[in-house]
């Protein structure tokens, strides 16, 4: 099982970009999908998540400037980031709790990180 995301890149403040997470593999079942983000000294933090049935769950930080999504079809979830700001820079990864094919148990997976750098 691999989480590939991309997406990241260098935008100044107040721009967009939008990440994407792409799950592949012997995938039996997908549960929680979600963004975390590590600042430079800092902990790993969550961004968002998103459920199979859609329901999600932000971080005050990001509430109203980011959105979460994801397509079941495509074991794809995303984070649109609007209005960003200087504070958002860090490495942002993707975590997929799933089920592989043949396992009775649910495990987190984590994708690469992809680095987002908001300049002032």
């Amino acid at each position: 099982v691999q989480l590939q995301a991309s997406g990241g890149g260098l935008v100044q403040a107040g721009g967009s970009l939008r990440l994407s997470c792409a799950a592949s593999g012997s995938i039996f079942s997908l549960n929680v999908m979600g963004w975390y983000r590590q600042a430079p000294g800092k902990q790993r933090e969550l961004v968002a998540s998103i459920t199979p049935g859609g329901s999600t769950n932000y971080a005050d930080s990001v509430k109203g400037r980011f959105t979460i999504d994801r397509d079941n079809g495509n074991n794809t979830v995303y984070l649109q980031m609007n209005s960003l700001k200087p504070d958002d820079t860090a490495v942002y990864y993707c975590k997929a709790e799933l089920r592989r094919t043949g396992s009775r148990y649910r495990y987190d997976y984590w994708g690469q990180g992809t680095l987002v750098t908001v300049s002032s």
